[in-house]
């Protein structure tokens, strides 16, 4: 599609589109600079994501004087203390028919994300993203470093919860300030680089681990140099595109000025331009949207709900099958270690497959490749080739968890887009929340596990085929431009 027929179709969210990026440029030294602060918040999120791993790793135990290890009931254990000398299960005595609660503090965590995703969402839709971004941080920074010295499990979970909510916030909040900076050709390559310090982060965290072995310690280690993100109540600014979509023009202006000049652009029309833009919209009452506003229409309701399907599904398998590959013995440090280079791997693989291919096909292909591996694996014999195709499925599922990131911020409008983050976040936390037992299916059949995960990404798959296709388009702005976006008939003529 050539710009005049784009002009033709909205000129609208064009001249926006247009404005914005002729004003700043699509990517320069402040669209860099600004990409460094967001990527940082990425490493907290993977060390407070994955940090069970290692707050309640397995640990082997003696009852009283006996030479019985690992039963049950057990009153009085003896933990073998070699690797960790001290853990959640360790501090709390979390055995037996406490069990449970290992699993449940990890469950709380995610339940936490889920919330965090859709109320800071709902939250920087309506009140700006800078500021429930700062709000996240400070959760962040203060129950991080509190979970380190509570006596008890509940006040321990309590603050993993709240902890879960900050980072929710941080992920949905900071990636869509990336994506409203940046310039359409760009957006590809940069949504595909933000995951890259979620999996450093991830590779990192074993250090932390190693050299932290007491499950305080090691908590305090992951929290405290959150301290250095404080600095974004000075260095973050709030997006133009939002104080535009809210009549704040005159703050809009301000930041786009300050950001051409760093980028060495000219600032001369920058506030005509900008009010003549803002003028045009007063005529058609643009307003604030809310989550609501993504179920009041048709084509926007089919998208949301095709879209959360899908980060669902792909959630619902990385972190099952992760986890299921997780369940391989070893060093418990080399064997994470490898997990997220895997990940990484597939981070690296996306950025060339965004270039050359649509959004949409990305996600079909690489479902089917996700639930063919699994489908695989439910009927050869464990061994190497189980392993290879388990990762091969983790790789595929995590590519796709990528590609939505982008595809979800493409499709749906300025006034409701971090609502529609939030929304299909809170989906991929429920995903991953039930993909634990599902695991637990082993115990009946060896085939289950893998042929239930296979079912959703086969089923998003197909889902995906009504969604229209996002690469090359310009962002839309209002709920109007949204519910027409993708829609074959061209949109009336106000």
């Amino acid at each position: 599609m050539n710009t005049m027929e784009v002009q033709e179709r909205n000129a609208k969210p064009t001249i926006q589109q247009d404005l914005i990026q002729k004003v700043i440029g699509s990517f320069g030294k402040y669209h860099l600079w600004l990409c460094l602060l967001i990527f940082l918040t990425k490493f907290p999120v993977a060390f407070h994501q994955m940090a069970i791993l290692f707050l309640s790793p397995k640990v082997s135990y003696s009852c009283g004087g006996s030479e019985l290890n690992n039963t049950c009931p057990c009153p009085d254990p003896v933990y073998d203390t070699s690797i960790f000398s001290s853990t959640i299960i360790t501090e709390w005595d979390l055995i037996c028919d406490r069990k449970w609660l290992t699993s449940f503090t990890q469950t709380i965590f995610q339940l936490g994300t889920l919330l965090g995703s859709v109320f800071f969402g709902m939250a920087s839709d309506r009140f700006g993203r800078k500021c429930p971004l700062l709000v996240a941080v400070v959760m962040q920074i203060a129950c991080g470093v509190g979970a380190a010295f509570v006596p008890d499990y509940w006040s321990f979970t309590f603050l993993r919860f709240v902890i879960g909510m900050s980072v929710g916030g941080t992920m949905v909040t900071g990636f869509v300030i990336v994506m409203e900076f940046v310039g359409t050709q760009y957006r590809d390559l940069i949504s595909a680089l933000y995951q890259v310090p979620f999996n450093l982060g991830h590779m990192s965290l074993p250090l932390f681990a190693y050299f932290f072995r007491d499950y305080s310690d090691f908590q305090l280690s992951i929290s405290a140099p959150v301290v250095i993100l404080l600095s974004y109540f000075f260095l973050i600014p709030e997006t133009p595109r939002w104080l535009i979509a809210v009549k704040r023009t005159d703050e809009a202006i301000e930041v786009l000025e300050r950001v051409a000049k760093v980028n060495n652009r000219p600032t001369d029309n920058i506030r005509a331009d900008i009010e003549a833009y803002q003028a045009s919209l007063e005529k058609h009452q643009l307003r604030k949207g809310n989550f609501l506003d993504l179920f009041r229409t048709p084509n926007l309701r089919k998208n949301i709900i095709a879209m959360a399907f899908n980060w669902l599904a792909c959630s619902y398998c990385f972190y099952g099958v992760s986890q299921y590959v997780g369940q391989l013995s070893g060093n418990v440090f080399i064997n994470v270690a490898c997990s997220a280079s895997v990940t990484l791997l597939g981070t690296f693989l996306a950025i060339p497959l965004m270039k050359v291919m649509g959004r949409k096909t990305i996600v079909i292909t690489f479902h089917i490749i996700c639930a063919v591996c699994l489908l695989i694996l439910a009927v050869i014999p464990e061994g190497v080739g189980s392993v290879i195709s388990a990762s091969i499925g983790v790789v595929a599922s995590f590519i796709v968890f990528l590609v939505v990131y982008l595809y979800c911020t493409e499709m749906f409008p300025t006034v409701v887009r971090n609502a529609a983050l939030g929304f299909s976040s809170m989906a991929a936390r429920i995903g991953s929340m039930v993909a634990p037992f599902v695991i637990g299916m082993r115990d009946t059949a060896l085939w289950m596990p893998p042929v239930a995960f296979a079912i959703l990404p086969l089923l998003a798959a197909f889902i995906t085929i009504c969604l229209p296709e996002t690469k090359g388009c310009e962002l839309t702005t209002t709920i109007e431009e949204g519910e027409a976006f993708g829609k074959k008939t061209k949109p009336l003529k106000q």
